[in-house]
């Protein structure tokens, strides 16, 4: 049932407009009224409508300043504006506000709701085409862990790419990991530049008949996966569109980006190889300033030597940046905790530190501080973090302990600050599920609407739904939307029709086709107690 909210300073034709209509018979709900702007806005606000009637003249706030207010924050709401008289600057500032419409009064209830009417359906129709959009992006992104992780056969991979429309045909494939904002920043433009980002590689994609796919990473940035016939095409499209990006964030200003580099590979199964190196290679970020895209090739990986004596007096404490450290334990992920580790030993080795057993001791000794620092700030037990006997011989002449020891430390203090947010993050997911269970009758419930209610931005909120329930926000509304049905079908003798409305589609169609998919049969079909298997 759509939300309308009316505001008129007169009530005579307040009352009017009230009464003429049969409100809840014809799908909506009068959820409030209000004689001026000012006394208005507080109220759309709070009530959130789908449908705003409003006045234009009108002490303290007239119509048209309440409509820019309206737009400018709940930019979904569709406005109609009623008038005295037919003024042409008013009917062009409804226009550039995007009103969907300038009436003259009087109006007869039969005419508004003939109005109300054309903006449901175009209402409707825009709920459908964002459900369309958030599936496949939800479908997109499950595709790309996939394809990243190895986790399915070549053969699936295969049929979920033709599902979602993506070609994947090629001899060669390489994974480049790209962002525009630096780990510890705080930078607004963030968002501004990465949609730049996007709409460049779609752009070089479509100019290069599609030899590249783009999936989004979240606040990490962009997954980019190059395709070629060969690997001299594959490294030439690369390089190509490396060159554009650099060309593009270098000119006009000093814009961050950073990319790593995976390896080439000739089959879809060896993906997860190529974004392994493209990962270690991205994980640099964490410890240069300056903009770069980093050839995972060309990056020297090595192991660490035996122990020998040094002189400790030789080395410098600059080698030693534990601020590193404790930015990755605000912001790193568990997944980059390898790399991390890795490059941060890396630029120590190069001076033969960590080939003196007593550094290699003080090492793990500074990390564990660091990492209980950490923990002590956020109120978080140090339970789990437990630090080796580095009185033993266990440090002594075995390649890469260390690197282990650091890892387990730092990638259990990132699994505990996770939880610790996740935690945190419970209260927000109880009133996300309250608000649904309470607005699940709403057509225009979605996860933008439910982002709004909590102040989180949908992306996020996706994230950390699908993380902490198992499911992706519109398969918990739609759950929760089939399962009320079932009950009114079974409970009721409503009509499918009506059921629908309740239940949050004004399109029966739309509802029985959405109850069959997810059911297994239709409405009816349930209602007369029909089973699956006697459906199939």
């Amino acid at each position: 049932m759509l939300k309308v909210f009316m505001v008129e300073d007169k009530f005579e034709i307040l009352d009017n407009l009230r009464n003429s209509i049969d409100w809840e018979a014809n799908g909506y709900e009068l959820c409030g009224e209000a004689s001026d702007g000012e006394l208005a806005f507080p109220l759309i606000q709070k009530l959130r409508p789908d449908i705003l009637i409003t006045d234009t003249t009108m002490p303290f706030m007239d119509g048209i300043s309440l409509s820019r207010l309206v737009k400018k924050e709940m930019p979904w709401i569709e406005i109609i504006i009623l008038s005295d008289e037919e003024k042409f600057e008013y009917a062009r500032e409804g226009i550039r506000l995007g009103v969907a419409q300038y009436l003259l009064k009087p109006i007869s209830g039969s005419e508004l709701l003939a109005e109300l009417d054309a903006l449901g359906q175009k209402i409707m129709k825009h709920r459908q085409e964002r459900e369309i959009i958030e599936g496949y992006q939800i479908g997109r992104r499950h595709f790309s862990r996939k394809l990243l992780t190895g986790s399915v056969s070549t053969a699936e991979l295969l049929e979920d790419a033709r599902q979602l429309g993506v070609e994947l045909s090629a001899m060669w494939y390489n994974i480049i990991l790209m962002t525009t904002q630096h780990p510890y920043s705080v930078s607004g433009e963030y968002v501004d530049c990465s949609q730049k980002m996007k709409e460049l590689l779609q752009q070089w994609s479509v100019e290069n008949q599609g030899h590249l796919l783009v999936f989004d990473r979240d606040l990490e940035g962009h997954i980019l996966i190059f395709q070629g016939d060969s690997r001299e095409e594959l490294e030439y499209l690369q390089n190509d569109c490396m060159n554009l990006l650099k060309e593009h964030f270098t000119s006009g200003g000093r814009t961050y980006y950073f990319g790593g580099i995976g390896t080439p590979v000739n089959r879809l199964g060896k993906l997860p190889e190529s974004f392994e190196r493209a990962s270690r290679a991205f994980s640099r970020r964490y410890f240069v300033s300056e903009s770069q895209i980093l050839d995972s090739e060309k990056l020297a990986f090595g192991t660490y030597a035996n122990s020998k004596t040094i002189d400790i007096g030789s080395i410098s404490p600059k080698q030693i940046d534990r601020g590193k450290i404790r930015e990755f334990l605000k912001v790193g992920n568990v997944e980059e905790t390898k790399y991390f580790v890795e490059e941060f030993l890396q630029g120590i080795s190069d001076s033969d530190a960590l080939k003196s057993d007593i550094f290699r001791q003080y090492i793990i000794l500074d990390t564990y501080f660091c990492v209980v620092d950490f923990l002590e700030n956020l109120q978080i037990e140090r339970d789990g973090i437990t630090l080796p006997d580095i009185s033993s011989d266990m440090l002594q002449n075995v390649n890469g302990r260390v690197e282990k020891y650091l890892e387990d430390m730092i990638g259990k203090a990132l699994e505990m600050r996770e939880k610790a947010a996740g935690n945190r993050y419970g209260d927000i997911l109880d009133e996300v599920m309250c608000y649904i269970d309470e607005n699940y009758a709403d057509e225009e419930l979605s996860l933008n609407s439910a982002a709004s209610h909590v102040n989180f931005s949908p992306n996020h909120l996706s994230a950390i739904f699908s993380q902490h329930t198992g499911q992706t926000f519109i398969k918990y509304l739609t759950d929760i939307r089939m399962n009320k049905a079932k009950e009114l079908l079974r409970c009721t003798g409503k009509k499918s029709s009506v059921i629908s409305a309740e239940v949050g589609y004004k399109d029966p169609h739309y509802f029985s086709f959405l109850f069959k998919k997810t059911q297994g049969m239709t409405p009816t079909q349930f209602r007369r107690g029909k089973s699956v298997e006697d459906n199939s």
